[in-house]
């Protein structure tokens, strides 16, 4: 077993699943069932070894956790990655096996689409379980929760944009999108809608080119790493996390950090580095709540108007998470963790009253 749970982790539970028949290897952690059951994405992933799967299970279910916290859902901390190439080893039976051991948690646990699955691929998962989010609008559920995510993430940018210039417009404003899949090129639509000049980057060629086909005037560029030295006034990384590092900080030229990436701190430190060098960041878990909140809605029976109004309250979480730190002279990390730890242990304590 990693050292990892020597080391001081919280989490409530962690389950290894192994399938011989169909190939499936996951992990499922359970950082925090305070506020609910503990409701997080699948991802689908070929990581370098177990280690390094299950540090990130465990560093994204307690995102998760402060997540449903900050957005004011009843709801705790989850996630779930699958070991493997998604192109290469996904499969109906390794989807189908994965539901079951979903199924086992009894709903302790609610799954929904993260990188590497799709509504489709939930779909599937659900034959075995009915503890699934993020369906397809065929079985009920919301679709892809990147229309949200994205909203979400454009609603804390021009928080962000208030409290650091007095205005939530972009207009005008030179911004760098990094990645440009579910997330980002919803994002960059976004941008460009409110007059922001764009430039994106992705590894990936396609990603660009549907981007392209969509805003041919945003500039192109295949290495997202350029855009840490771009002439930009915000930074938005939509890709995968572990980006900002003290090397990257120290590079980078934008006012603002504000992204839907999961985890974007690659250690601790990274966000007093960003605020001694006066850059405003956004907490990853603040404003890329729209997802979970699109997809928790479907537990009531999916409205787009009532998620889409969750969704947009994100722009007053951000302001107060920004003016918290402001006040109490911390960074806006510490700041939010408290919000979102203050509510768990508020909300968390009523489970001692007992109900008949």
């Amino acid at each position: 077993m990693p050292s990892v749970f020597s080391s001081g982790s919280q989490h409530e539970q962690v389950v290894f699943c192994m399938d011989h028949a169909s190939g499936l290897r996951a992990i499922i952690a359970i950082y925090s069932t305070a506020l609910g059951p503990a409701l997080g994405g699948t991802r689908f992933h070929p990581y370098a070894d177990e280690d390094t799967a299950l540090l990130d299970a465990l560093a994204l279910s307690k995102a998760m956790a402060y997540k449903a916290a900050c957005a004011g859902l009843d709801l705790g901390g989850g996630k779930a990655v699958i070991l493997g190439d998604p192109d290469r080893d996904k499969s109906e039976s390794l989807l189908r096996a994965y539901g079951r051991f979903v199924a086992s948690l009894n709903g302790r646990y609610i799954t929904a689409c993260d990188v590497g699955t799709y509504v489709e691929d939930m779909d599937v998962v659900a034959r075995e379980s009915r503890w699934v989010t993020g369906r397809s609008p065929e079985h009920g559920g919301s679709g892809d929760s990147g229309v949200l995510t994205a909203s979400g993430v454009f609603a804390g940018m021009r928080a962000c944009a208030q409290h650091l210039w007095g205005s939530p417009s972009l207009a005008g404003r030179r911004i760098a999108v990094a990645g440009v899949g579910k997330v980002g090129r919803r994002l960059v639509g976004h941008l460009v809608a409110d007059g922001a000049s764009v430039v994106a980057a992705d590894v990936n060629r396609a990603a660009l080119d549907r981007l392209h086909a969509q805003h041919p005037d945003v500039e192109l560029r295949t290495d997202p790493d350029t855009l840490i030295r771009a002439d930009v006034e915000v930074y938005s990384p939509c890709a995968l996390g572990g980006v900002l590092t003290p090397q990257t900080v120290g590079a980078l030229r934008a006012r603002i950090v504000c992204g839907g990436a999961n985890n974007q701190l690659a250690g601790t430190g990274v966000d007093e580095q960003l605020a001694s060098a006066g850059i405003l960041y956004a907490p990853d878990f603040v404003v890329n709540a729209g997802g979970l909140i699109q997809v928790a809605d479907e537990i009531e029976g999916y409205s787009h108007e009532r998620a889409q109004a969750k969704a947009s309250r994100i722009f007053a979480t951000t302001l107060d998470v920004l003016a918290l730190a402001e006040q109490t002279g911390v960074t806006s990390v510490v700041a939010a963790t408290r919000l979102a730890e203050r509510r768990m242990t508020e909300i968390g304590q009523l489970r001692k009253i007992l109900i008949p």
